[in-house]
């Protein structure tokens, strides 16, 4: 095994925590290393076509994990510099003020967060700053406070889109423009197509590579490896600190040292490299590592009228929180709607494959095609394990009857906008595209694994900066929090560690 020099911080993941983290800790001139178990997406012909990515798989990896049942699945978690964000819908939400505080659900109630959202307002508003987010205050009626505008405007609606919003408007709704990382004429220059879930090859997307790993890089004191799969940790022999992690890169193992160590490999994957590196696991004591596994329960709705015609591109503009705070009616919150990335016929296809792609593509060009979002609740049997040398994820679903009351809350308010048929088809296990909660934040050690800073109770110089340190899954897009918090994180760190 061979040993190379020492950088004062080990980051393992370039994804949304790690990148943002590394941007707010390179001015303070540390020596940074970042480890990055895949290489950069290469920008070919594939990352625009459909087909290749949504029927043939292209860029889904090739390892398997195994369910509560012990079943192998194919889990759609990418390996990339920028890591999921490279696949993204770019929509760069904030948390509800009133998701930092216990919320009661029909099924359970939320633990809400160790601070409130005016800890986290100001690095929301960074991280705006840093992911240059387009978005629009005003619409919506649960947006929290903004002690700053959002950097650049709203993406426009397309007509065929404008003319939905305002349908929308009509059966009673507050349709609301997204925030979203997106460069739309950079998008749309390279191709005519949508951005949700197709990968970025650094032509538009503001994501973790694009804008934490550039601003990261732009200082010499910060290296990014590539092709660095870290196995486990090195704990020192009181195992009290982190020495460092064994990685192999180009087919040989390597140890690398430093005095800081930072996970950031994402919800599913830092729980296991925690559970790897030693019998009981690392930062383990509270045995709650692995545990709390959250994936929004969510739903693709295709709201249908042969009478108008769906021209759009890229669709993905604007949202609905009417049943966020509540149910319309006063009862327990049901949660987020906003549109998909336009689906195609041939993205229709990859679920539908006995259907003739003619037949999708009549019913593509007649809908509008939406996505329904539904808080998980955080269960401590809902976890990561190890299978042998593999990962074991059992997710329990949670607020699943509130997910169902959402869609079905979304089918009414579409029928009464004009729309005849509305379909609707839940997302299965394999898409853990907003993983959270493995090894959350908390002030008791009993009952969480890191504290408010993400610092490890058991271990002074260990950090795990990615979704897992989520105490909620809310029913929003995740990403924003995420680099917040990093960011947040990040001055603490340079303030007392650096």
């Amino acid at each position: 095994m061979s040993q190379t020099s020492s950088p004062d911080v080990i980051i393992v993941g370039s994804g949304m925590g790690g990148a943002t983290l590394a941007a707010g800790l390179a001015p303070t001139g540390a020596r940074i290393v970042i480890l990055e178990r895949g290489e950069q997406l290469k920008d070919t012909s594939e990352t625009r076509d459909a087909r290749a990515i949504f029927q043939d798989g292209f860029y889904r990896p090739t390892e398997t994990w195994t369910d509560g049942a012990g079943q192998p699945f194919n889990p759609g978690n990418y390996y990339y510099v920028g890591g999921n964000s490279k696949f993204y819908g770019a929509v760069l939400i904030r948390y509800r003020a009133c998701d930092f505080h216990p919320i009661a659900h029909a099924e359970g109630k939320t633990p809400g967060w160790p601070f409130d959202y005016d800890e986290l307002e100001p690095w929301y508003t960074k991280a705006e700053g840093l992911y240059r987010v387009c978005g629009e205050l005003g619409d919506d009626p649960t947006e929290p406070r903004h002690s700053a505008p959002y950097p650049l405007p709203a993406i426009p609606d397309e007509p065929a889109i404008a003319a939905t919003r305002e349908r929308l408007r009509r059966a009673g709704l507050h349709p609301a423009s997204l925030p979203l990382g997106v460069d739309i004429r950079a998008w749309m220059k390279r191709a005519a197509t949508p951005w949700d879930a197709f990968p970025d090859a650094r032509t538009g997307k503001m994501d973790a590579e694009t804008c934490g790993l550039t601003a990261a890089l732009a200082h010499p004191n910060v290296t990014l490896k590539t092709g660095a799969k870290v196995q486990r940790l090195i704990m020192a022999p009181d195992g009290k600190h982190a020495e460092g992690v064994e990685c192999d890169i180009g087919g040989e193992r390597h140890l690398l040292k430093a005095g800081l160590i930072v996970l950031s490999a994402g919800a599913v994957n830092s729980a296991a490299l925690l559970l790897r590196s030693s019998e009981r696991g690392v930062a383990n004591k509270s045995g709650k590592v692995g545990r709390h596994f959250m994936n929004h329960n969510s739903s693709a709705i295709l709201a249908v009228d042969p009478r108008t015609i769906n021209d759009s591109v890229y669709q993905k503009t604007f949202g609905v929180n009417d049943f966020y705070l509540d149910d319309g009616a006063g009862g327990p919150p049901l949660g987020n709607i906003q549109l998909l990335g336009r689906v195609s016929g041939q993205i229709l296809k990859a679920n539908l494959r006995q259907v003739p792609e003619f037949a999708l593509n009549w019913l593509s060009r007649h809908a509008v095609d939406f996505y329904a979002m539904s808080e998980d609740l955080p269960d401590p049997d809902s976890r990561v394990t190890l299978d042998g040398a593999g990962i074991r994820l059992d997710w329990k679903r949670s607020n699943w009857a509130s997910h169902l009351a959402l869609v079905a809350k979304l089918r009414e308010r579409l029928r009464a906008a004009g729309y005849p048929i509305v379909l609707a088809r839940a997302f299965d296990r394999r898409t853990p595209s907003h993983q959270c909660g493995t090894v959350r934040i908390g002030l008791d050690p009993a009952e969480a694994p890191l504290d408010p800073y993400c610092r490890a109770h058991d271990h002074p110089n260990l950090f795990v900066v990615d979704a897992s340190c989520l105490p909620t899954s809310a029913a929003v897009n995740p990403a924003l929090t995420i680099a917040a918090q990093a960011l947040r994180v990040a001055s603490h760190i340079a303030g007392k560690d650096i």
